[in-house]
């Protein structure tokens, strides 16, 4: 029988609030929850409050079995909150509650172990806007094999000297296409078109495993010193919210299992359009429905 992989997500776990409703969300539960959904064996380092939104969030990871024993709980600050803002295209913005209780993430000897014994780790920038969790996520990357950058820009939560420190730490990156264009034009790339640009940041950070998400024309990976593509998927949009999460969880299992990167690239690319044409950042998808998706292709 196969070994699971096994990782590790690091980071915020939030409620996402819209108008009318609350969603579970932050980028690393939502690629935790498809890692999870898709066979991977995943545990996530985080910080909840002591408060009812920490305790739902809770109820939910141990519900689907996603490990939760690196999940911290903080008594003076509360459990994540992130305000959406939809536009008529469905494409969000986001109001970011600061400080919550994830960007108290300490070290411990037990974070540090679940890190250490995992097949990869998938960081953001995101979770390294305050000192203490910056603190502990440096320290985590220096004990992970094989280390996952999902680049995720919000502003005004990052610098550009902190996020290229945690560039050099990857062996795989993925950018939209405007974080691309925004880092490499801090690094003085004169450059112009978008596999120009993924080559320069590859050689910069020396890092052979690139990926570019495009929005509705899909995608750009570089892998080992080839460019796959998929141009996307025509789906009718009701949120993007988590979009690019399912996408990059689906990308890891992929590559992570030994799957040929072409198929690696369609197959999430589908996942990515799949859970746009659905509300929240979690829905649950149904090996047919990939499946019909990757035929019409």
């Amino acid at each position: 029988m196969k070994k699971k992989l096994k990782g590790v997500c690091f980071g915020e776990i939030l409620f996402d609030v819209f108008l009318e409703h609350k969603k579970i969300g932050g980028a690393p539960l939502n690629v935790a929850s498809r890692l999870n959904s898709l066979g991977a064996e995943v545990a996530i380092v985080s910080a909840i409050g002591s408060d009812a939104n920490g305790e739902e969030l809770m109820q939910y990871l141990n519900g689907v079995g996603i490990n939760t024993d690196a999940i911290q709980v903080k008594e003076n600050y509360p459990t994540g909150i992130v305000n959406v803002i939809l536009n008529e295209k469905g494409n969000a913005s986001y109001d970011i509650s600061y400080p919550s209780a994830w960007d108290k993430i300490e070290l411990t000897d037990l974070n540090t172990s679940i890190v250490a014994q995992s097949d990869f780790f998938v960081y953001g920038s995101l979770s390294s806007r305050d000192a203490i969790s910056n603190a502990t996520l440096k320290e985590l990357l220096k004990v992970a094999k094989y280390k996952i950058f999902d680049v995720n820009l919000r502003i005004p939560h990052y610098t550009k000297t902190n996020v290229f420190d945690l560039l050099l730490a990857a062996d795989f990156i993925k950018f939209n296409d405007d974080e691309l264009y925004e880092i490499c034009q801090g690094q003085n790339s004169n450059l112009k078109s978008l596999e120009q640009n993924i080559k320069f940041i590859a050689e910069k950070t020396n890092t052979d495993t690139v990926c570019v998400t495009l929005g509705a024309h899909g995608a750009v990976l570089y892998y080992n010193k080839t460019f796959y593509r998929n141009s996307g998927f025509k789906v009718n949009v009701v949120d993007t919210v988590g979009s690019g999460d399912s996408f990059l969880a689906s990308l890891i299992i992929n590559l992570l299992s030994g799957k040929d990167p072409q198929y690696a690239i369609n197959f999430a690319s589908a996942i990515g359009a799949i859970v746009a044409q659905n509300e929240g950042a979690n829905p649950v998808i149904s090996p047919t429905e990939i499946d019909e998706f990757l035929t019409g292709f």
